[in-house]
């Protein structure tokens, strides 16, 4: 692994695509790769792309890279594709619908199953981001499942977040409802040459003068006065929303280059400490999450926790005392195996 590891800093794909399959497959693989690769890790810009399904994410992904590409930027990209409940597998077809990308230098495209993980990314995401940022990629472009309203992980794990949405999808009630737009920093309207594309773009519009989204990604619970107030001559980055026809490349310089000024901004005024501070609380909760699970899975058989299932659906003990049960059980072995 370590010598892997080592090709990986150097910018071989072949080493980074068989670290990246490796985390997929195992947690401990994931956490001694991001052990090592760590310490080299934090200066790529990564940026989220999510929004409905049929927005064109992925064509817009594909032009935001070519346009990365020629102005000389190295890109790293992750599609996740949605996974089967039932059987586990996943089509992948962003790396299909990416295939002029394919075999550009200074460009990796990895397709990722979001194996039942919710918000919109895969549970190795977090993983992977770091072996592509290790590898020396400049930008990483990040794609969710897009799957709907609940995609607001990816805020929490990139730099900036751009929500893409088309006209004739009832933008107009989406804009209205809160969830993944309010976590962006600037919006999309692809497919603007579709009839319609003016009155989601004024939806939008109206919404940001209202001041009914994004207000949570810039002054929420993630905004740190504290840190922010040390450059108060940097004024807050306004959202806006830009029109593109991604299939024809139309529309793409421009948002390029809003994204270029949102890294200029995050860096000149402090947010980039907030954010990768907020990326590290959510990533140590994931963690954390899992840990126990899996510590659960350990420590408390499957016909244990199998009856206290049976004893929930029966009524016979509320989920609650259920789940405190369990744990004081956990507690108590962690107990002593310490003793």
């Amino acid at each position: 692994m370590v010598d892997l590891l080592a090709k990986v800093r150097e910018g071989n794909n072949r080493a980074v695509a068989r670290v990246i399959t490796m985390i997929e497959n195992e947690v401990d693989a994931a956490h001694e790769a991001v052990s090592i690769l760590y310490p080299y890790t934090g200066k790529a810009h990564v940026i989220g792309i999510t929004g409905p399904p049929g927005s064109g994410k992925s064509t817009l992904v594909n032009a935001l890279a070519k346009n990365f590409s020629n102005a000389g930027y190295s890109i790293g990209i992750i599609a996740v594709d949605p996974s089967s409940p039932f059987s586990g597998g996943a089509l992948l077809g962003d790396r299909v619908r990416m295939h002029d990308l394919a075999g550009k230098p200074g460009v990796f495209i990895r397709s990722m199953a979001s194996r039942g993980s919710l918000g919109g990314l895969a549970r190795s995401t977090w993983a992977v981001i770091k072996v592509l940022d290790a590898a020396g990629y400049d930008i990483i472009l990040v794609e969710t499942v897009g799957a709907g309203q609940i995609e607001v992980d990816i805020a929490s794990a990139v730099h900036t977040t751009l929500v893409v949405e088309a006209p004739g999808m009832g933008d107009e009630v989406q804009s209205i409802k809160a969830g993944i737009l309010e976590i962006a920093d600037d919006f999309v309207v692809n497919k603007a040459d579709r009839p319609g594309a003016l009155r989601t773009v004024k939806a939008l519009e109206m919404m940001l003068h209202m001041g009914h989204i994004g207000a949570e990604r810039h002054h929420g619970q993630s905004f740190n006065s504290a840190i922010h107030d040390k450059k108060q001559e940097v004024a807050d980055w306004p959202a806006r929303v830009f029109q593109t026809v991604a299939s024809e490349g139309r529309g793409i310089e421009e948002l390029a280059e809003r994204i270029h000024a949102h890294r200029d901004y995050l860096i000149a005024s402090d947010e980039w400490i907030i954010r990768e501070r907020n990326r590290s609380r959510k990533e140590l909760s994931q963690l954390l999450q899992e840990r126990f699970m899996k510590r659960l899975t350990a420590d408390i058989p499957d016909d244990v926790r199998e009856a206290y299932i049976d004893a929930v659906a029966a009524r016979e003990l509320d989920p609650y005392t259920a789940v405190d049960q369990l744990f004081n059980q956990i507690s108590i072995r962690m107990n002593e195996s310490v003793i």
